[in-house]
């Protein structure tokens, strides 16, 4: 063999050989990112999630509101990459515990009644105002001492939460909450986690809990893409009461005499 011979095949053989090295590399780093997400989300192959919506107030039957249907296609697409299957139910129609299976409930809390139970349980130090009177104080969010109020189609705010259930038996995927002033901040922050959970997993952890809010700026113009995080709330929204309990005012429905 000629010596230009053998340094083509030299060549060759080292092209091979990285080319090889490059790829293994590369299925491990994808896998090792699988993984992490899989367990962020509690979503490992083959497993099943809830995805609990509000009823369309609009629509007979069941249905799910426009903007509800968008955050749940931004769920949809990490679902099947994590290789897992979901299941969608209606909010007054999710009879069970939590913990067994992860779990997405979308919405407010005077329109999704489970969302409302888990704010209640697990986020006692969050209270926002489901009076449907118009108002300045309609919808608005009180945590850590501070309220946060709506400005529809210029400042909408809403609570993105990772809640860690703890159980026997091995019951123990999360609850993930979005708790929006309006369907498009419940869609805005489900992007936000979708597109960002590699830094949160890095943040807080895979099994941890945390609670942030999110502010969607001019919805009007720029849809649910402008959004800011305000600041993470989660020792004020799971130790203490932002606020003392009916500070908002709530209509007198007792019967008249």
């Amino acid at each position: 063999m000629s010596d230009d011979a053998r340094t083509l095949v030299l060549a060759l053989a080292c092209l091979v050989v990285g080319a090889a090295v490059g790829w293994f590399a590369r299925s491990r780093l994808w896998r090792r990112r699988l993984l992490r997400k899989q367990r962020f989300f509690g979503l490992p192959r083959d497993s099943e999630c809830l995805l609990v919506v509000p009823r369309d107030p609009g629509a007979r039957g069941w249905s799910v509101a426009r903007h509800d249907a968008f955050a749940l296609l931004e769920l949809a697409a990490v679902i099947k990459e994590c290789g897992a299957h979901a299941e969608v139910l209606a909010h007054d129609t999710a009879w069970q515990g939590f913990g067994a299976r992860t779990e997405f409930c979308i919405g407010g809390p005077a329109a999704n009644l489970r969302l409302a139970a888990h704010l209640r349980s697990m986020l006692p130090g969050v209270e926002i105002n489901t009076d449907p009177a118009p108002g300045p104080e309609q919808a608005a969010i009180a945590v850590g001492g501070e309220t946060y109020r709506l400005d529809k189609g210029a400042v909408e705010y809403v609570l993105l939460a990772r809640l860690a259930a703890a159980g026997d038996s091995g019951n123990d995927r999360p609850v993930f909450l979005s708790a929006g002033q309006v369907g498009i901040a419940n869609q805005a922050a489900v992007r936000y986690l979708a597109r960002h959970h590699l830094r949160l997993a890095r943040k807080y952890g895979v099994d941890a809990t945390f609670c942030l809010l999110l502010r969607v700026v001019n919805s009007q113009a720029y849809g649910s893409d402008m959004v800011e995080l305000v600041g993470d709330v989660t020792k004020a929204a799971t130790t203490a009461k932002a606020v003392p309990a009916g500070a908002f005012s709530q209509p007198d429905r007792s019967p008249a005499t």
